[in-house]
Order: C-alpha cells, then sequence, then structure tokens
C-alpha cells in the first residue's frame, strides 16, 4: 500500500484544529458525558430524550475527536513565512489572480483540513491551486473546471511574514 501525501497544513490551520479538539474533550464531551449520566439516573431509557440525545451528541463528539486526532498525528505543519522562493506560487502563497474578463480574485493555498473557499483559503490539491503552483508573476495558468477551461493571470504573490 502506497504511503499517503503529506498532510500540510499551515501554522494557524493546526492552532485551529487543536482549539476545536481542546473545546470539544476539556469542555462540550464532559459536559455531554455528565448529562447522560444524570438522564440515566431518571429511569426509563427509552423515552428519555436528554439521555437519547446525549449519546447521539456524544457519539458525534467523539468521531470529531477522531478526526481531528488523526488531522493532527498525520499533519506536517509549514510555515509560509518561512518559504525561500518567494516569487513563486508554493503552499501558504497568497494570489491574486485576474481572469480573461480580468475579474480579479485573491486565493491562498492551504491545507485540505483548513480550506473555506468561501473565505478565499483553497486546499493546495485543489485544481486551480494544483495549476498555480511554480508560477510567477506575470505567467498565466490555464485550469480546466468543471464549467470548461479557465485562464488565469497571476498579478501578484505573497506570503505572510
Amino acid at each position: 500500500m502506497a504511503p499517503h501525501p503529506p498532510r500540510f497544513i499551515t501554522p494557524e490551520g493546526f492552532a485551529r484544529i487543536r482549539a476545536e479538539y481542546d473545546q470539544l474533550f476539556g469542555g462540550e464531551r464532559p459536559k455531554v458525558v455528565e448529562v447522560i449520566s444524570w438522564a440515566a439516573g431518571n429511569g426509563d431509557r427509552s423515552e428519555n430524550g436528554d439521555y437519547i440525545y446525549g449519546r447521539k451528541r456524544l457519539r458525534e463528539i467523539d468521531r470529531r475527536l477522531g478526526y481531528l486526532s488523526k488531522v493532527m498525528k498525520t499533519a506536517k505543519v509549514v510555515d509560509p513565512a518561512g518559504q525561500g522562493s518567494r516569487d513563486q506560487v508554493r503552499f501558504g502563497a497568497t494570489v491574486e489572480l485576474a481572469d480573461e474578463d480580468d475579474q480579479r480574485r485573491t486565493l491562498t493555498l492551504v491545507g485540505e483540513d483548513e480550506a473555506d473557499a468561501s473565505a478565499g483559503r483553497i486546499s493546495w490539491s485543489a485544481p486551480i491551486a494544483r495549476a498555480l503552483v511554480g508560477a510567477r508573476i506575470g505567467d498565466e495558468r490555464v485550469v480546466r473546471l468543471p464549467t470548461g477551461e479557465k485562464s488565469y493571470e497571476i498579478i501578484a504573490i505573497s506570503y505572510p511574514g
């Protein structure tokens, strides 16, 4: 079986995942366990909404904790501020693009677990990100999208720090 590709993540993304894990494990989970214990002491569990909902929520929390734990174990934290080649698009870069109609958009290439397209953070493994990696200012890249091919010119590249 082939090894999994590295699961790159920025320090900020790792901190967000760690904070969610800590909040669930140290905050929400103990409260739900307490509610389940209290509800179980009230007798008949078959029609006890607090007990039934509590057990369901506990399973959801445990599933999420397992996922977050796996992410943290396999994550390779890469600090974009330490990127050596700042004139090319690499992991962690913020890129300003212009399409054929001069419509501009700004994207930041981040790890899969911290991607949020509505905030302009796209996974470095997304088709548009893969097309941009290695590009320099002034380069043009063609991206194959579900709606067809689209051409983008790289207007600016920046890294934090």
